[in-house]
């Protein structure tokens, strides 16, 4: 066990070090190209916790000066409307946060769950989706955790939620049942809200802007970061069940975003290290390269 120990400490340092030195060196490159760089997983968590309700909620996500959203995914040169589409059974609900890219076809851009864990206690995690961040990227408030250490890209050039270098020891489930919007949701009143705006058939106070560009808009929701955590626990299972089935691709955005979003998932590599007592650890690298040929590494070291 201390071998073990031993070497997960020895790989944080290496890292941490490497990349931050990286990152002096790559102040300013461009994002990754992924879709998933221009739409903030945490800024929606704190969107959604400050919410009146689920239309409320909609309604700042399509606000420009929340710098939530920056998506162009329909490539017109305006920002798309991200509509959210809410899916409940019992105390389990998932809301899908969607972009309608044609008249025909909707892209998920990712999926807020939250069920119940107790009469007065609830937890909640966002789930962006794959094609649109390169693999799933899980988020939640801040002190969860997995028992693992997660090494991020320090220059934040990764997609989606990029995180500085941190621990997550002990798990813990930060409870959210005082959230304006959690409470609206588990209110008897509440009705699951699914949006009426669909493509060229928006609200009349939504204005699209054009997108910003990466390195202008990307230090704008950095702060949210300190708020939420990227994990890599999967916890709100019931809530994730009920929205499976429901998953939203678009071939438009297959074919636009494809080819960057592939390199980002074949470069991954796995190892697996068996301790002395047969306890395992998995060490996942994700390197990125960039549109200008720039690397950006993550790594996931996770005790099982």
């Amino acid at each position: 066990m201390k071998t073990i120990r031993h070497f997960l400490v020895l790989v944080t340092l290496t890292l941490v070090t490497g990349f931050g030195a990286k990152a002096q060196g790559q102040s300013g490159t461009d994002s990754t190209g992924l879709p998933g760089d221009h739409f903030s997983l945490q800024g929606a968590l704190e969107l959604f916790k400050n919410a009146a309700s689920i239309e409320d909620f909609e309604k700042s996500l399509n606000t420009e000066n929340n710098h939530v959203n920056n998506l162009d995914l329909d490539d017109n040169g305006e920002t798309d409307y991200v509509k959210v589409v809410s899916k409940a059974t019992n105390d389990a609900h998932a809301f899908i946060l969607q972009v309608a890219v044609s008249d025909h076809e909707t892209q998920d851009i990712a999926v807020i769950e939250l069920e119940k864990n107790g009469k007065e206690s609830a937890m909640i995690q966002i789930v962006g989706d794959e094609d649109i961040y390169g693999e799933e990227v899980i988020a939640e408030p801040d002190g969860g955790g997995n028992g693992a250490f997660i090494i991020e890209n320090g220059n934040s050039n990764l997609s989606g939620p990029n995180p500085s270098p941190a621990y997550e020891a002990a798990p813990i489930i930060v409870n959210v049942w005082l959230w304006p919007s959690v409470r609206f949701v588990y209110s008897p009143a509440y009705r699951p809200w699914v949006s009426p705006w669909y493509w060229n058939h928006y609200p009349g106070w939504w204005k699209p802007w054009k997108p910003y560009r990466w390195h202008v808009w990307h230090p704008f929701h950095a702060g949210f970061h300190r708020s939420f955590a990227v994990v890599g626990t999967h916890r709100v299972i019931r809530a994730h069940a009920i929205y499976t089935p429901f998953r939203s691709r678009s071939v438009v955005v297959y074919n636009r975003h494809g080819a960057n979003v592939n390199r980002y998932r074949v470069s991954r590599s796995r190892t697996t290290i068996t301790g002395p007592a047969g306890r395992k650890t998995t060490i996942r690298k994700t390197t990125v390269t960039g549109p200008r040929g720039n690397k950006a590494t993550k790594v996931r070291v996770r005790r099982h």
